[in-house]
């Protein structure tokens, strides 16, 4: 009841984010619906119906990243003097955060059931002329606890992942604070290095070999190995592994050759925020360039019916989840350095200032991960083009 409570109180912009949160909420659940509808529809092809399931995970996963992002920013989540007064201190925020994300989540998820059942014709006349009704098995009865269970997949992952995510943590040392610790090379580099390559070299060597059936994915795309598929979610594991030593690298080269204070200003703000938001950089990298070697290998006239309708759909998932939660871990760093840069004002350093280094940060990610980005997906679809 307190979550409600807070949910009807907070900021608009903050109630959008949560209405975004809710609407890929009910993307992930129409996908597992979907899923559900073709193991009704065809019960000789098991095996095919659970990899279908196994590949509603990656909408899934970039659905609870999201969520956990926007609990992060929820001002109602932050520990205040008057709320521990009353009982609510760090922990049972966190758990507060848990239960707001979770009824976000349900409200999506039951938008997907409406959704689904209206379109197999269980709430009124078929619509689209009876055209889902195939693909939804609507000859076919709803097993109402498979339904439930689907449904709860995503409101109690996402809740355990927020509450995961804020559970309150041990202050470190005063002493590794001056010495400086949070301003060091974070150590993902190396192993996001190997996975990048391990992931690659699978790839082609799955793409040369040429064995292998097709994975059957929600819709038509289902011409690719498994190993080539597998290598390819190795390199984005690297990616986002690797992402927050890339923008802590470029920080640093920032701050090299005696820079001026717009330069300094930038770079240190970039290896203070590496490990917030590298890592959801990391993975836009990551499925921008998966998208690149798709269109490229399907982008032909030959495979234009490469791609289904569900699979568009946990493709735009995917994509929009991860973007959101790119430009939320942002605005949760603009927030968690307002006070410095409301000190910078205050000291008289000019708005100018400030902005010519925020565009500063930006046009050294985007020359460093434009890049990186294009060179993946190309090697990506290089070994599968022959």
């Amino acid at each position: 009841m307190l979550a409600l409570r807070l949910t009807r109180g907070t900021h608009p912009l903050v109630l959008a984010r949560r209405l975004l949160v809710a609407a890929a909420s009910a993307g992930v659940g129409f996908l597992l619906l979907c899923t559900l509808g073709h193991a009704l529809g065809h019960p000789e092809q098991a095996p095919a119906s659970t990899l279908r399931l196994l590949w509603c995970v990656l909408p899934l996963a970039a659905t609870v990243q999201f969520a956990v992002a926007v609990a992060r920013t929820d001002p109602s989540t932050r520990p205040r003097p008057g709320l521990s007064a009353i009982g609510l201190g760090p922990a049972r925020l966190a758990l507060l955060a848990a239960a707001s994300t979770a009824v976000t989540c349900a409200l999506g998820s039951a938008v997907a059931l409406l959704l689904y059942l209206h379109l197999r014709g269980d709430l009124t006349g078929l619509p689209f002329d009876g055209a889902a009704a195939g693909l939804l098995a609507g000859d076919q009865p709803v097993p109402l606890a498979a339904v439930l269970t689907l449904l709860a997949v995503v409101p109690v992952t996402a809740a355990a992942a927020a509450a995961l995510a804020l559970r309150p943590r041990p202050a470190p040392p005063a002493s590794s604070e001056a010495s400086g610790e949070d301003e060091t090379v974070p150590s993902g580099l190396p192993w996001g290095v190997a996975l990048i390559a391990i992931g690659l070299a699978v790839e082609t060597y799955a793409g040369r070999g040429g064995g292998g059936d097709g994975l059957p994915l929600p819709g038509r795309f289902d011409g690719s190995p498994a190993a080539v598929l597998a290598g390819w979610v190795l390199t984005a594991i690297g990616l986002a592994t690797a992402g927050p030593a890339l923008v802590h690298g470029c920080g640093r080269l920032l701050q090299t050759a005696r820079p001026g204070a717009v330069r300094l200003l930038a770079g240190r703000v970039l290896t203070a925020e590496a490990r917030r938001i590298g890592r959801p950089l990391g993975v836009v990298c990551a499925v921008l360039s998966g998208l690149l070697a798709a269109a490229s290998l399907y982008g032909s006239d030959t495979g234009s019916d490469a791609f289904g309708p569900l699979t568009g759909l946990g493709a735009t998932l995917i994509l929009a989840c991860t973007c959101a939660t790119l430009l939320t871990a942002a605005l949760e760093s603009r927030q968690g350095r307002a006070p410095v840069t409301e000190a910078l004002l205050d000291a008289g350093a000019p708005p100018t200032a400030l902005r010519t280094a925020a565009l500063l940060r930006a046009g050294v990610l985007l020359a460093v991960f434009l890049p990186l980005t294009w060179a993946v997906g190309e090697l990506a679809a290089l070994p599968l083009k022959g």
